[in-house]
């Protein structure tokens, strides 16, 4: 049974990559593009601090989502996601369940992760490495 998933693995690490950029993107979207409307990102200043988090996630969930400079950007993306959770939800209780930190948290180590594992076999940064 191993060898039978195991061969997906490489692949299994790109989607997981991508999918991760794209849930870091989608917020980056709607605190800087205000879309889709309504969200609770609405009144988000550009030079706020939740303005400087959005952008990072957008340039860097859009890079993540590539995998170009997979690795550092993950680490960045991780450090930022933790920061998240220390200055907005950890004020508000101890546990995740109730402090609504529980996808901060999550993302802090899928983007960890990814720092550590690299980009897998569907990215640039492995298109750049074959030339």
């Amino acid at each position: 049974m191993d060898q039978m998933f195991s061969k997906f693995q490489p692949v299994a690490l790109s989607l997981f990559r991508f999918i991760t950029g794209l849930l870091l993107f989608q917020f980056g979207v709607a605190k800087l593009l205000k879309f889709p409307p309504g969200t609770m990102f609405e009144k988000v200043e550009l030079f706020s601090l939740i303005g400087a988090a959005g952008t990072l996630e957008l340039v860097l969930g859009g890079l993540l989502m590539i995998g170009l400079f997979s690795r550092i950007v993950a680490f960045v993306l991780a450090g930022e996601m933790a920061f998240a959770y220390f200055i907005g939800h950890f004020p508000k209780g101890f546990y995740p369940l109730l402090n609504n930190g529980s996808l901060a948290i999550a993302l802090c180590f899928a983007c960890l992760y990814l720092a550590t594992s690299g980009p897998g076999p569907i990215s640039v940064d492995a298109a750049m490495g074959r030339k």
